[in-house]
């Protein structure tokens, strides 16, 4: 694992579900003020806000984080940069997954690290545009 990655994956291990609240939180207004220029990577991986509905609440949340899994509603917007996008998600399964996965490596190898310490398969998302 590359260096930075092991400082980004340490570092969200130290901070514990509620550093990593409040970062995310942080994240957003950042990200949108700067147009993506700030909070915009993680090492090299590329950050993208999502918002998605809930599905009981029918309130729309925005996080940087793609993994939502909010079952019943794929219907999704995410902001790229300045730019903001409808989008419908699906869960990449079999060759297409494992495609994804090893792409989203190269660009942050904190997943894989993260991926030894689980026993369960990490849902990975396409997001394809409404």
């Amino acid at each position: 694992m590359p260096s930075g990655d092991k400082f980004y994956s340490r570092a969200s291990q130290l901070m514990g579900a509620t550093g990593l609240r409040w970062a995310g939180k942080l994240n957003i207004p950042l990200y949108r003020l700067s147009g993506g220029r700030l909070m915009g990577k993680v090492n090299r991986a590329p950050v993208l806000l999502l918002t998605t509905t809930g599905r009981r609440s029918g309130q729309q949340r925005t996080a940087p984080v793609v993994y939502l899994d909010d079952g019943e509603n794929p219907d999704a917007e995410v902001e790229l940069g300045r730019e903001r996008r409808q989008v419908r998600a699906r869960v990449a399964e079999g060759e297409e997954r494992a495609e994804l996965w090893r792409r989203h490596n190269e660009q942050f190898s904190g997943f894989d690290h993260y991926e030894a310490r689980t026993d369960r398969v990490i849902a990975l998302f396409v997001l394809e545009p409404r």
